[in-house]
């Protein structure tokens, strides 16, 4: 009676794996010579990693990866590129994040710059870690629905708190002014208390000149906050005539990331 009290309360706790588990001992008959102190462990274990489970889950979900099934081993570096597997290896372990330092992944369409942004996005969730994971011509357009709405701050505060932002097809658009005044208020914010990888098919010294005008000051701004101690990943065809799309090494839609 004092267990079926017990595995009740347990439950009115919210410790249902424990429950459960706490159970499975006391109808276990070899449960009895162990001790009270490693059963106990077993129970707390149990619980333990159910609820890192479900965190994980909860993070992915959150995280809206558009590939949730990248990850680092899945990384192809026999496919005609040059990636640099050391570096690779090392963001991996997220330091950059914790140095706020932010990661810029340039190549061509098809060359699995999504696939390589999202593994990277995939190992900050497994270290508890928020991501969020964002197109850039639908963040401009949140954005700027958000200030014809009156409701701007609500909005960018989504794309600010997470500690890893993921902006896929970068650029891809040039932008006009407008956009360019509510990515700097975005890029401002998240300066110096996060990291964002930057996904795009063109080189770092094309994007100035898509962003706004000519010699615009906020094209200066932007760049100035996100290219100092930045990590660059470009990924370059080793054999062109050779080169093999990404999107078939990992059997992709065609549709589907860059």
């Amino acid at each position: 009676m004092l267990n079926n009290t017990t595995i009740d309360k347990l439950i009115e706790m919210r410790l249902t794996p424990m429950a459960d588990a706490f159970r499975i001992q006391m109808n276990d008959p070899q449960m009895k010579e162990v001790s009270f102190e490693d059963r106990f462990g077993m129970l707390v274990d149990i619980e333990y990693t159910n609820r890192k489970n479900n965190r994980l889950k909860r993070l992915i979900h959150n995280a809206e990866l558009e590939q949730p099934d990248a990850c680092i081993a899945g990384i192809d570096y026999k496919s005609g590129r040059k990636l640099n597997k050391s570096l690779i290896n090392r963001l991996a372990t997220c330091e950059y994040i914790a140095e706020c330092r932010n990661i810029f992944i340039t190549g061509a369409t098809g060359s699995g710059k999504s696939y390589m942004a999202c593994a990277f996005g995939m190992e900050a969730c497994k270290q508890s870690i928020t991501v969020k994971y964002v197109r850039l011509p639908d963040l401009l357009l949140d954005l700027d629905a958000a200030r014809e709405a009156g409701n701007f701050q609500k909005v960018l505060s989504k794309y600010t708190k997470p500690k890893l932002l993921i902006l896929d097809e970068w650029l891809l658009l040039k932008l006009n002014e407008r956009e360019s005044r509510n990515l700097f208020e975005l890029i401002h914010k998240r300066r110096k208390n996060s990291s964002t990888i930057f996904c795009s098919q063109f080189r770092e010294e094309e994007w100035y000149h898509r962003l706004c005008i000519a010699d615009s000051p906020i094209a200066d701004a932007i760049m100035d906050r996100i290219t100092y101690d930045s990590y660059k990943i470009n990924i370059e065809s080793i054999d062109p005539k050779k080169d093999i799309s990404m999107r078939e090494i990992y059997g992709m839609d065609p549709e589907s990331a860059q």
